[in-house]
């Protein structure tokens, strides 16, 4: 609120002026503090559940420059939503102050994410003059942990896990000077004040501060796997040059194949290994820093191809990052320290499927099957974290996980919303509460399949409704019937009402909502992923569906595929492979690699199975014709992991240069089936092509481009048949197929070439992880709650 001039000019004003959106933790309220002393004003500055509220008394003209420049001068992690003044009563007092927060009242200010060391930090972290030379909690006002630590609000010290460190004089002292970086800084500590490093080796004495993280960086280069305590949970380490080390930790975590994420000690180590453009360089080396899937660089080293030949076997892409805490900076090594690995492994510390482990105790007991040895603190952790994941698609950020650096930092939405939860789904679980123009997503919790996921999902939900004080007054969820967040959310409803969302209109409002769309707008929402629950009881996944966040049209979809003994297909893609055959009248030809795959007897019994429709779960899933096409073409047989088979398919198909259609190229057949009835997609023309290639000895990588590159020709065909129908929409990519980056790429092509608006994720993931904030869209819309 802004109001005119009430006095002259020349007389002193005082105004109350209230500052929302990312205001704490930012170094915010000793911006003011010098804000206001620069332009000569008295007043003082606080911290309330809603924000920042300051009041300023002085000239007319600085009062008024005062409340321009509080919004367009804030420091850099600062995000400011709106700046509201009015005029009150002429005190007199002088000075400008920093007064203690105002507790109670609702909880409505946006916490910051936790963020990367500054520049500073670092400079003085390896600068043995300096005080905090090789502290291994070095933090300011611009940097450091946030979101993890914070216990309540408004906040302040007291209020984070910082608490039980007093300040030394000498950090009290900085806190306290407005001219110091870490004036106010709430986890500002240094060597004689701050969390201690310890180091637990079963078998032996500990070690403590720096002889732990001598003793650590030994234990890596030597092979061992260690637990390293971040700000967000723990990490298994080592060193990820020692393939015997890595494979030891793959058989203790029972990874599989799945691929590790790597932490690399600078950009020059991480361009010995992948392809960096700018974007990707940006996402390294900014205050975020989540994993970054790159390209593996043709030509490598023998030690490149011995580290992706460990860390990530078949994949095109290794997950890297560099250094967001100064420990982990220590970990890899200062110049001048002792030889040791400079590129770790450094992966959620769990066995999979479970949350990541924060608890100190809980370490200890949780992890000792997986590790040789804790290097821990004793500075708490009040809110799981795992690390974000993202890659680069045509110059933009696709964000594949949501979670730290980015969590709880909101999202916008286009239109008002009442308080509301949604749970997500089972898969890559992350929910969500609004209310208003804002949802705040959690960071990642994991797959719903286990008790633990399931206690640290409700942990999760009550510890982001106390920092963000919403207080929802309904649920929304997944249609599955069998989801275990749908049967969470059933039990947190209460006499609440309770929305269940379609799982592909979910994904489409997701990308509407991102992208700032209206209530009353409409898209052509290609929707690909492998597994959503169909309003007719099948399993959906190759959707184009016209849809707002009222409601949607189905206006085609893959032709359905019986899904043999359903999950014992998604983990046998040859089963997959089969049943796709069987469906395009194609023979099982022996020599086809999915055919060879099938042990003999299994292959009589799918045969029978898929002829009396035993145990056969009808899907018109993409996600599965990917698997399907894995396994035609011998990439994937057995997956170890989500999407291997399709992750595997889209590395062979990267390395070639395809475009849609021309000589050689595949086509789906599309069959109108008259008025009231969805389009359908027939892959059994491009099974037959395939299978015509193999058989003329064509190369799989060929063969793979070709099938992304018809994928990609299907997408512009059936959204060009949309657009004669329904008009000029726009036209949005959203599922987790669409996380494979030459199909998006090429889907975005011919689209734009036909004149479409593109919508594609870039704030939220186009996976389960974005699911959230589609549901809380429709379920606003909706005045009743539905328990199917």
């Amino acid at each position: 609120m802004t109001t005119g001039r009430l006095t002259p000019p020349h007389h002193p004003q005082r105004r109350r002026v209230a500052v929302r959106g990312v205001v704490q933790g930012v170094g915010f309220r000793p911006f003011v503090y010098t804000l206001a002393a620069e332009l000569g004003l008295a007043g003082h500055v606080t911290n309330t559940g809603e924000g920042v509220l300051a009041e300023v008394e002085g000239p007319v003209e600085a009062v008024e420059a005062f409340c321009r420049r509080v919004a367009s001068d804030a420091p850099p992690l600062a995000e400011v939503a709106s700046v509201a003044h009015e005029p009150i009563e002429v005190t007199g007092a002088g000075g400008f102050t920093i007064v203690p927060s105002q507790a109670g009242g609702p909880s409505r200010t946006l916490i910051p994410p936790d963020t990367a060391t500054c520049a500073d930090c670092l400079a003085e972290l390896a600068d043995p003059a300096d005080r905090r030379h090789r502290h291994p909690f070095i933090t300011c006002t611009n940097c450091g942990p946030r979101f993890t630590i914070v216990t309540g609000l408004p906040y302040d010290r007291a209020a984070t896990t910082m608490a039980g460190f007093p300040m030394c004089p000498d950090c009290a002292r900085e806190y306290a000077d407005p001219t110091d970086r870490r004036f106010h800084a709430q986890p500002v500590a240094c060597h004689a004040c701050g969390p201690r490093l310890t180091l637990t080796v079963p078998g032996r004495p500990g070690a403590a501060g720096e002889q732990a993280l001598a003793g650590a960086r030994r234990m890596l280069a030597e092979g061992a796997v260690l637990a390293v305590k971040g700000v967000g949970g723990y990490h298994l380490a080592c060193d990820a040059a020692a393939p015997a080390t890595v494979a030891l930790l793959r058989h203790r975590k029972r990874r599989g194949d799945k691929p590790f994420a790597l932490m690399a000690r600078d950009l020059d180590t991480v361009r010995e290994l992948v392809e960096v453009g700018a974007e990707e360089r940006e996402l390294l080396e900014g205050p975020v820093r989540p994993i970054v899937l790159l390209r593996r660089r043709p030509g490598r080293s023998p030690w490149a191809d011995a580290v992706a030949g460990s860390v990530a076997p078949g994949g095109p892409d290794l997950g890297v990052m560099l250094p967001y805490t100064p420990l982990h900076t220590l970990l890899l090594g200062l110049p001048g320290d002792p030889p040791g690995p400079g590129l770790l492994v450094m992966t959620s510390a769990n066995l999979s499927g479970e949350p990541i482990v924060t608890d100190d105790g809980e370490a200890l007991t949780r992890l000792a099957p997986l590790v040789d040895g804790w290097l821990t603190h004793d500075r708490p952790i009040h809110v799981p974290c795992d690390d974000s994941v993202a890659r680069a698609v045509d110059g933009e950020v696709l964000l594949l996980r949501r979670s730290r650096g980015y969590a709880p930092r909101p999202v916008e939405l286009p239109c008002p919303v009442r308080p509301v939860l949604a749970v997500g789904g089972d898969l890559k679980n992350a929910f969500a509460l609004a209310r208003g123009r804002r949802a705040w997503l959690s960071g990642h919790i994991g797959d719903m399949d286990d008790l633990a996921t399931l206690r640290a999902f409700e942990r999760a939900v009550d510890q982001l409704g106390a920092v963000t004080g919403v207080e929802p007054q309904l649920l929304a969820a997944d249609r599955h019937p069998g989801y275990r967040s749908g049967q969470t959310a059933r039990r947190m409803a209460g006499d609440r009402p309770l929305v269940r969302v379609q799982h592909h209109h979910a994904h489409v409002a997701a990308a509407m909502a991102e992208h700032g769309l209206d209530a009353g707008q409409r898209v052509i929402g290609v929707a690909f992923d492998g597994t959503g629950y169909g309003e007719d009881g099948a399993i959906w996944g190759g959707e184009l569906l016209v849809a707002g966040y009222d409601g949607f049209e189905r206006f085609a979809h893959l032709r359905y595929v019986p899904l043999p003994g359903g999950d014992a297909a998604v983990t046998r893609p040859y089963r997959t492979a089969l049943a796709h055959l069987r469906a395009a009248a194609l023979p099982w030809e022996a020599r086809l690699p999915c055919v060879d795959a099938c042990p003999v007897e299994e292959r009589r019994v799918l045969g029978r199975q898929l002829e009396r429709g035993l145990n056969c779960v009808p899907t018109s899933s993409m996600g599965r014709l990917f698997d399907a096409v894995s396994s035609l073409l011998g990439v994937c047989h057995r997956v170890g992991y989500e999407a291997q088979a399709a992750i595997e398919l889209e590395a062979l198909a990267a390395g070639e240069s395809f475009e849609g259609g021309g000589p050689g190229g595949y086509a789906f057949g599309i069959t109108d089936r008259g008025a009231g009835q969805p389009l359908l997609a027939d892959p059994a023309p491009v099974l037959a092509a395939i299978v015509a290639d193999l058989r003329a000895g064509a190369p799989a990588g060929l063969v793979a481009a070709r099938f992304h590159a018809a994928v990609a020709e299907l997408v512009r065909r059936l959204c060009g048949l949309a657009r004669e129908r329904y008009g000029p929409l726009p036209a949005a990519l959203t599922g987790g197929v669409f996380a494979n980056a030459v199909l998006a790429s090429a889907c975005a092509r011919l689209l734009r070439a036909d004149d479409f608006t593109v919508l594609r994720h870039r704030r939220v993931p186009p996976n389960d992880g974005g699911l959230a904030l589609g549901q809380l869209m429709v379920a606003a819309r909706t005045t009743t709650g539905e328990e199917t």
